[in-house]
């Protein structure tokens, strides 16, 4: 269905992405690409649809694929239709109906006489009956929007399927559909996501790294499992040359101090034996030259081993290179920091909540905020942190010092490089090399401190925000994180993950990611309806 061969891309400004790329999908398999974000994942997609061109290689494709993309603002002048790419066939169907039966519009019509009823139907399975396909995708949510294009696959009764990050925005009810249409599709399917629950739904992971695609024969866990073996080989391997880096170390310093002692030996008995100078000199020229050549021996030996240790050391997992040292507050567990009865917000004469809320936040609490789209999760987050006022409410509020970090990292000054936002936060008047220390240990060398915040992916914004909180070192009360795995490579959630549980604090977490909120051990919910 589907063949990639030595495919390479090289961006405009003469960066090779990837080199050597071959990969075959066959028909009813359903894969899996991953990799860290910046790999080349979705130009990849894009290739295979022919939005872009590779720089070199061949594809060899038998079906036209049906392609979702991760964003969807270019859609935003478009109708519904206009963006699924109906509106032609779905007019030329109304002119045949009202009498038009030209030859132009048979052609457009192409025999499709169910387009419209395939419309009623994806729409409504999808849970948008009520949107119209004249509505302008920019009156539409995010979830909306993702939505009406899962909605296409059916419309257009796709047979080979690219999703990029399908769930992003889904809340959780849309993603159980979205579950469940992977489960039952007989289409081929090849899928960008770092939803580990939808991963788990497919039954090959290929994973996408510099040196070409990695491919595991199993779903999500399955290539956990075998990166963890490879993982625990490649430290038994450190381990080990580390170990012969010792031992050639030791020869050498040992051979070196025998050298020295015979040398000396040897002068002592020529001096004593009364052997000429000119052949003195001979003799320790003879010693120097051999001692030098045992020398370059072990210098040899000992700087292939430090090689091939330094080597084995680029393959260490960023997670693990990097140290958070997340400050906690110091308010006693069980502190009300915020209560609230009959609590409500009012959009003109309209109430946001049917029913009010009666809501206490206690200090320590790991909270899961959770809702359909458009359910007042973060104007709530916004009452709690007393942006905004509630109607029929009585608040107590006892929140020295929160931080809201929401899904754009706004706490980033865009126009800002990296070091100076990191220095931004630098209110304990770090040393500069300090706070460069800081910015290393979250993966942002030299060659990055003076690119702009704006150039960032968002996985990088978030490495960022983690570096700024330990460089403040300020010990926050309540940490509100809002769908923070959106857009977020598996690496990126990994690093997120190991962050928020060294943190010991009050935590808010809004997040339709289920596997998330249960791996970051949230022990209460708040449901909005």
């Amino acid at each position: 269905m589907l063949t990639l061969q030595n495919i390479s891309y090289i961006h405009p400004n003469k960066e090779l992405l990837f080199d050597g790329i071959n990969l075959t999908i066959n028909p009813h398999d359903k894969i899996a690409l991953i990799g860290n974000n910046g790999i080349g994942k979705s130009i990849l997609l894009k290739i295979i649809t022919k939005a872009l061109q590779p720089s070199a290689g061949q594809i060899t494709i038998d079906q036209t694929p049906y392609y979702v993309p991760q964003v969807f603002g270019q859609f935003n002048e478009l109708t519904v239709a206009q963006a699924l790419g109906i509106q032609d066939k779905l007019h030329a169907l109304q002119q045949i109906l009202d009498g038009n039966a030209s030859e132009k519009n048979f052609h457009l019509l192409n025999d499709d006489w169910t387009i419209e009823e395939r419309c009623k139907e994806a729409l409504e399975y999808w849970n948008l009956k009520d949107i119209k396909l004249s509505e302008k995708m920019a009156s539409l949510s995010g979830g909306q929007k993702t939505k009406v294009f899962l909605a296409g696959i059916q419309i257009h009764q796709a047979e080979l399927i690219l999703l990029d990050e399908p769930s992003n925005h889904l809340d959780i009810a849309s993603r159980e559909l979205l579950y469940q249409f992977i489960q039952n599709t007989k289409s081929t399917l090849l899928i960008i996501s770092h939803d580990r629950k939808l991963l788990n739904l497919l039954n090959t992971v290929c994973e996408l790294t510099t040196s070409g695609i990695h491919i595991y024969g199993g779903n999500y866990d399955f290539y956990a499992a075998q990166k963890q073996i490879e993982s625990n080989a490649l430290s038994h391997d450190i381990q080990n040359k580390e170990k012969a880096l010792r031992k050639a170390k030791e020869k050498e310093q040992e051979t070196s101090e025998r050298q020295q002692k015979q040398d000396a030996r040897g002068k002592k008995k020529q001096e004593k034996a009364g052997v000429a100078r000119i052949m003195m000199n001979t003799l320790r020229n003879n010693a120097e030259n051999s001692t030098a050549k045992i020398k370059d021996i072990h210098t040899e030996k000992i700087g292939g081993i430090t090689e091939e240790l330094r080597s084995l050391r680029t393959n260490i997992a960023d997670i693990d290179q990097m140290k958070f040292g997340f400050d906690n507050a110091k308010l006693h567990k069980g502190k009300i920091l915020f209560k609230a009865s009959n609590l409500n917000y009012s959009f003109g004469n309209e109430l946001l909540w049917k029913e009010s809320l009666n809501l206490q936040i206690n200090s320590g609490e790991r909270i899961a905020l959770k809702g359909a789209n458009g359910s007042g999760k973060t104007t709530l987050i916004k009452l709690i942190l007393g942006n905004l006022e509630g109607s029929l409410d009585e608040i107590y509020q006892a929140i020295g010092h929160a931080i809201y970090i929401d899904q754009d990292y706004s706490l980033i000054d865009n126009e800002l490089s990296i070091y100076e936002q990191a220095q931004n936060y630098n209110t304990n008047l770090l040393q500069e090399h300090e706070v460069k220390i800081r910015l290393n240990r979250f993966l942002f060398g030299k060659d990055d401190w003076n690119k702009l915040c704006k150039s960032l992916s968002g996985g990088e914004k978030m490495r960022l925000m983690l570096c700024c909180l330990t460089i403040k070192n300020i010990a926050p009360d309540l940490i509100i994180l809002d769908e923070p795995t959106n857009n977020l490579d598996i690496q990126n959630v990994e690093i997120l993950t190991a962050a928020i549980n060294e943190y010991e604090g009050t935590l808010i977490v809004v997040s339709h990611d289920e596997y998330f909120l249960k791996r970051i051990n949230m022990n209460r919910e708040i449901n909005l309806s």
